[in-house]
């Protein structure tokens, strides 16, 4: 009688223990119960566009002019000549030009650009200006003169 008592007893447990388990593993999320982040679709994702010169200069010049500490029409000089450049850069890069014939048309690209800001900006700014070039675009910083302690 007592074995009839703990084999029900084991089979009331077990089959009350069934739906537990069931419930742990069969959740909608799969085995692991790790949901998917981002959902599969079968629409391609759309390509950034390339930026145009005039939104290439628009961004960068609030940095130039922060180091070059331009004025509103030094600023406006400046950002109408890099426009009319980086457009004709932008140009040499889609007609997909030989190396060699690509460099010498960025190289003629530089030097009138070089010509058109020494010619509208002012000598100190333009010094500044082919400092900041030179240095990659970093902060033109000023050079101090330390002085030197006496030995008393």
């Amino acid at each position: 009688m007592k074995n009839i008592i703990k084999t029900f007893a084991f089979l009331i447990l077990f089959f009350g223990m069934v739906p537990v388990l069931q419930a742990q593993y069969n959740t909608p999320y799969g085995v692991n119960g790790r949901r998917r982040i981002a959902p599969r679709s079968q629409e391609p994702r759309e390509k950034a566009e390339p930026m145009t010169a005039d939104e290439m200069v628009a961004a960068e010049m609030p940095k130039l002019s922060k180091a070059l500490s331009l004025s509103d029409f030094e600023q406006a000089v400046l950002t109408a000549i890099l426009t009319k450049y980086v457009q004709q850069r932008i140009e040499v890069q889609i007609l997909n030009l030989s190396p060699e014939k690509t460099l010498e048309a960025y190289e003629i690209i530089n030097q009138k650009q070089d010509e058109e800001f020494k010619a509208s900006l002012p000598q100190d700014k333009y010094e500044a200006l082919v400092e900041y070039q030179q240095n990659g675009g970093k902060k033109v910083k000023s050079k101090k003169k330390k002085k030197k302690k006496s030995k008393s």
